[in-house]
């Protein structure tokens, strides 16, 4: 499978006289219960507010008024662990909206703000196909394993072409 992620146009490049040049990404990371995302910079569009989300609440995919247009929004936790942790209860405070590379925006519910972190490209490593096939985190292409003071921080890197369903043209 070809790393397009690593692939990509690294973002930052520093280089002292004895190393080479070390690539990093920008990524926008947000927790689901207790699993860390993230997604490329380049495919977040905006942060908002939570908004009212329409849905039968028969699946994981409902949709929402935003800017003038209809955006799929696709229930992370409910996709992952068959339930919800969005309701109108604890809605979530946050939406954050991104788009595939065919340009179809979608939004995730989150409970807070996610963060943005750079990360060298020698932190990510491609998931195995075979993992990707046989587990709901399959909806990941990439794990990121940031060192930190004491410990690590692990965030599976969404692909955004798997999020939405895929519909014929």
């Amino acid at each position: 499978m070809k790393n397009n992620l690593i692939d990509s146009q690294p973002n930052d490049t520093h280089r002292s006289p004895n190393q080479k040049a070390t690539s990093f990404l920008k990524l926008v990371v947000f927790r689901i219960d207790s699993i860390n995302f993230a997604f490329p910079i380049e495919c977040v569009n905006k942060v908002i507010n939570y908004t009212t989300v329409y849905s039968s609440g028969l699946n994981d995919i409902g949709i929402a008024h935003i800017d003038d247009q209809e955006i799929p929004i696709i229930d992370l936790y409910r996709r992952l662990f068959k339930s919800s942790q969005i309701s109108t209860s604890n809605p979530g405070r946050f939406l954050l909206i991104a788009q595939n590379t065919r340009g179809e925006g979608f939004g995730i519910p989150v409970l807070k703000t996610p963060n943005l972190i750079e990360v060298s490209v020698t932190d990510i490593r491609t998931l195995p196909e075979s993992f990707r096939q046989a587990d709901t985190l399959g909806i990941a292409s990439h794990v990121a394993v940031i060192p930190q003071e004491n410990t690590s921080l692990t965030v599976f890197l969404l692909d955004v072409n798997q999020l939405l369903p895929w519909v014929s043209e």
